[in-house]
């Protein structure tokens, strides 16, 4: 487990440790929800976390939504799973991610220190890569974002 209190599968000499991750990839009238971590407030994320033990991908993004946001997710589906280089912790990372409703307005809670509804081109929003590289282009492409 790292510092953040992420889970990380232990890798080997070849291969580095994997953290594993859900998100939500909230889109309302074509703006995607991301938020910021306390520590390190100017880079920004889908809201979502690491699964407790035994705990499947959508309990995870439930209890994740509910302690970060204080929301309840609402229809959600699969949307993809995301590999890349976690942001902050500079490790492999998997991102589950699934396209969600929510059952309210969200409030930043926890560990969160902001939240923005963006529609990926605003300046001076530091995305993490995986955002960037990969969910933006993929919520394009399906016609939810602006």
């Amino acid at each position: 487990m790292t510092q953040d209190g992420y889970a990380v599968v232990p890798g080997s000499i070849d291969q580095p440790e994997l953290l594993v991750v859900v998100a939500a990839a909230i889109v309302q009238e074509g703006r995607l929800l991301v938020v910021s971590k306390k520590a390190a407030p100017e880079v920004f994320y889908l809201p979502g976390g690491k699964p407790d033990v035994e705990e499947g991908p959508m309990e995870a993004l439930v209890r994740e939504l509910d302690e970060e946001l204080g929301v309840r997710p609402l229809d959600p589906r699969f949307l993809a799973d995301v590999e890349a280089l976690a942001a902050l912790e500079r490790v492999p990372m998997k991102m589950t991610v699934f396209e969600t409703g929510i059952s309210q307005v969200p409030r930043p809670a926890a560990e969160l220190a902001d939240l923005r509804w963006i529609s990926g081109g605003e300046p001076g929003v530091q995305l993490a890569p995986a955002v960037r590289d990969q969910v933006l282009p993929l919520l394009r492409q399906n016609g939810l974002l602006a």
